[in-house]
């Protein structure tokens, strides 16, 4: 636990307070998904591994979908090849797609895997493609701005088989989801991993899907990291989507939490990667540490207490 969470309560306090949650989410499975420089920084990979250890370490089933994002920018870029996005989203050409594969099921995935090795977990690695998992089709070109855009071999996912990860989860190992996915007919397609965390989530039945983030959660104003909603629900987003308030890459992620919670995964959360136990924090704790969004049902809502963080209540539109 964070160290300002040590000098407001006892460590007698701290326990009860965590075993109360230890016992809710016994055996719920947790999907958690993080990217770009929580990955390529191993110092900041191995503090996430560690965190995940700990849930581990409770009975809390954990599944881990990565992206890398900017790694494969840095790998195109060292190849020579362009990088075109449109609204945060990444065309894939076959030379794009080719560099995808030696990253996202190449360097990259073996290193988290072998930090969360390293923290305690069993792990094992596996992409879309493996066991079926992730069924897609190629994306059509869409009209953006005024222009047709063709993104190439980028996947929209049509259906996920979670046989594979539910076997793994019941003899006791934490799947490892590297975002590329395929067809039956032999055809492999980048992936959007925010999506594809957002359908593992929802086919398992999640108690909670995180994404890890570089910035302490779901900002107000971007410019502003005092202006961190502690809450947050799929309408508020909706209105900050329109009101440009979210942008960029935070668009796919944004569609990306309310999809989630349409297929019934129960809390999505929004954390920061960077700050210490920020994600157990955010588990084991009344005030949290990030974002919170939760359903427009009344009963969806799970009141916090953020005077306690010092965290600032903002409000959307």
């Amino acid at each position: 636990m964070s160290a300002h969470l040590g000098a407001q309560l006892s460590p007698w306090r701290v326990l009860r307070s965590a075993a109360r949650y230890v016992n809710q989410f016994r055996d719920r499975p947790f999907v958690v998904k993080l990217g770009g420089e929580l990955l390529t920084v191993p110092e900041r990979r191995r503090a996430i591994a560690e965190q995940l250890a700990v849930l581990w370490s409770f009975s809390i089933p954990v599944v881990v979908v990565h992206g890398g994002g900017g790694d494969l920018d840095r790998l195109c870029e060292r190849l020579g090849i362009a990088v075109e996005k449109h609204a945060g989203r990444r065309q894939t050409s076959e030379e794009v797609l080719a560099a995808a594969k030696m990253s996202f099921a190449g360097e990259l995935h073996t290193d988290l895997l072998a930090d969360l090795r390293a923290a305690g977990l069993s792990v094992v690695g596996l992409s879309g493609v493996d066991a079926g998992l992730v069924d897609a089709v190629r994306r059509p070109p869409v009209d953006m701005d005024g222009e047709t855009v063709d993104f190439g071999s980028v996947g929209d996912i049509r259906s996920l088989r979670p046989a594979i990860l539910k076997q793994l989860l019941a003899a006791g190992h934490a799947p490892v989801i590297a975002p590329l996915s395929g067809d039956d007919q032999g055809h492999v397609f980048n992936t959007n991993a925010d999506t594809l965390a957002a359908e593992v989530a929802g086919a398992l039945g999640a108690e909670k899907l995180f994404y890890l983030l570089e910035q302490p959660g779901l900002l107000a104003d971007v410019n502003d990291t005092g202006s961190l909603l502690t809450e947050t629900t799929p309408s508020e987003l909706q209105a900050m989507i329109e009101s440009g308030a979210i942008q960029g890459g935070m668009l796919p992620k944004a569609a990306a939490v309310m999809r989630a919670l349409d297929a019934g995964v129960h809390r999505v959360h929004l954390v920061s990667g960077m700050q210490p136990d920020a994600l157990l924090e955010e588990v084991f704790t009344n005030e949290g540490s990030g974002t919170m969004v939760t359903g427009e049902a009344p009963e969806a809502t799970e009141p916090r207490t953020p005077a306690a963080t010092g965290k600032v209540q903002a409000c959307v539109g």
